[in-house]
């Protein structure tokens, strides 16, 4: 299998402490996927990641350069991050990465959007992804405002198609997340919800696949890796196996 392209899961935390009249600021950088990346490499699948502060001048803007890849996926980085490039800052024509990988998914690919506070539409609605053609081809579809959920107290996931071969050689029970981004269920000749959470009186799609032309899609509502996904998910001997499934299955491996 050629690599996976993961972009995004990449972020700075600025603080400051006041003590008085002396304020000091301090700076983190953090990478959300270690686990994620770390849990592909065990079932033998490669990743290179371009975190969101380099998507506008590292994501391919080709054909060309999306083949050098089996799968895309876009995690916690929002459409602002990929439809800017240098040419774009320098007030020039440019192009449009999410029709990009529209076509490239038409053509073939296989395209994946996994949760978190900056994808879909977002924990604030700056995501930005309703309306574009991303959208298009994932196997749900995107409110146009705030789409993130907190749930502290728990989400229990539903397999609605264990047949599906992303769900194959799974331990049951699925443990818990803690949040998820909250969208909409395409026509069934659309989209094929393979897992589900309950929540009051909805059930949402948690995962969701979709063929699309002579590609495939994949939307997998929660994060691939702390704070919504728990600490019992991560420690879950299934996560591995369910993360590579989903890019075996984009991949058109299994």
């Amino acid at each position: 299998m050629k690599p996976v392209l993961l972009a995004g899961e990449t972020f700075h935390v600025t603080s400051f402490a006041s003590k008085g009249a002396e304020v000091g600021a301090f700076s983190r950088y953090s990478n959300g996927a270690t686990h994620y990346i770390e849990a592909l490499a065990r079932e033998n699948i490669a990743v290179v990641q371009i975190g969101g502060e380099r998507c506008e001048a590292e994501f391919p803007t080709s054909l060309e350069a999306l083949a050098a890849y089996s799968v895309v996926v876009i995690s916690d980085v929002g459409a602002l991050s990929l439809l800017y490039t240098p040419e774009t800052r320098a007030g020039r024509r440019s192009i449009n990465r999410l029709e990009l990988l529209r076509e490239w998914t038409a053509k073939g690919g296989g395209l994946m959007m996994a949760g978190g506070y900056t994808c879909f539409q977002g924990i604030d609605g700056a995501a930005l992804f309703h309306g574009t053609a991303v959208e298009d081809c994932l196997p749900i579809e995107i409110g146009a405002g705030p789409d993130g959920l907190e749930a502290p107290e728990g989400l229990d996931p539903v397999i609605d198609r264990p047949e599906h071969p992303t769900l194959h050689g799974l331990d049951a029970p699925m443990p818990f997340v803690l949040g998820m981004n909250k969208v909409h269920v395409r026509r069934e000749s659309e989209g094929e919800t393979l897992i589900s959470c309950r929540y009051r009186d909805l059930n949402l799609p948690l995962l969701s696949v979709r063929h699309y032309h002579q590609g495939r899609s994949l939307a997998w509502m929660t994060d691939i890796g702390p704070h919504w996904l728990s600490q019992d998910f991560m420690q879950w001997n299934g996560y591995d196996r369910l993360m590579a499934n989903m890019v075996r299955w984009l991949a058109r491996e299994i």
